[in-house]
């Protein structure tokens, strides 16, 4: 008995202690689900990158996934378990992603092969209010992504290599919401690769109607 009672509190702390993937993508609570489309922005024209479908937990974390390519086929698909996360892909081994919680407003998110050999790893550093701050990859390139927002919305995200200096900077601007806060078209433009990318969210909140802002 005692026994079970400590996996209960052990499973409590850790599901309070992991960020909420609605917070780090700035999204309100009682979100069900949601599809998030990518298109890739030349001239007048727009190419379908990816479609990603997500379910959420009631409280705020993503239960599972699928993300697919512009023809339909599966690019990735998650399953949240127990202790980590599941990713699963089409050409090659699966992977797990394990989340630790640390001091100061971070968490150490790894991802590993056959649950042994570790592919990636980043510290993630968090605002008091949950959304992400920055990214510091601790395995491969030791890259790092500064988040900026403004008005509750992220405005630009800019990547240093380990030395310090500036590889990318993406500007992020919002120009549809739903009444709820949540943005629904979003563009991201980056001036060092001359790229520019158009983000549409489609959010679900359990039958509730939303109107559009703007």
């Amino acid at each position: 008995m005692r026994v079970i009672l400590y996996l209960i509190l052990l499973i409590a702390l850790q599901s309070c202690a992991t960020k909420k993937d609605t917070r780090k993508q700035l999204l309100p609570d009682g979100i069900q689900s949601a599809t998030e489309e990518r298109y890739e922005i030349v001239g007048n024209q727009k190419k379908l990158l990816t479609k990603k479908e997500m379910v959420f937990t009631k409280n705020g974390r993503i239960k599972s996934s699928k993300t697919v390519d512009a023809s339909g086929k599966i690019v990735q698909e998650t399953k949240k378990k127990l202790w980590f996360v599941e990713e699963i892909y089409p050409d090659k081994e699966k992977l797990y992603r394990k989340t630790r919680w640390k001091p100061n407003q971070r968490e150490r998110i790894s991802t590993y092969e056959k649950k042994r050999d570790k592919a990636s790893e980043s510290i993630y550093h968090y605002n008091k209010d949950g959304t992400i701050a920055k990214i510091v990859d601790n395995l491969k390139s030791f890259e790092t992504q500064y988040f900026y927002y403004s008005d509750n919305e992220l405005t630009k995200i800019v990547t240093k290599d380990k030395e310090g200096n500036v590889i990318d900077e993406v500007m992020i601007s919002c120009t549809e919401k739903d009444e709820k806060g949540t943005c629904l078209k979003q563009t991201r433009t980056s001036a060092q690769k001359k790229y520019k990318e158009e983000v549409l969210f489609t959010p679900v909140y359990g039958g509730d109607r939303i109107l559009l802002l703007y």
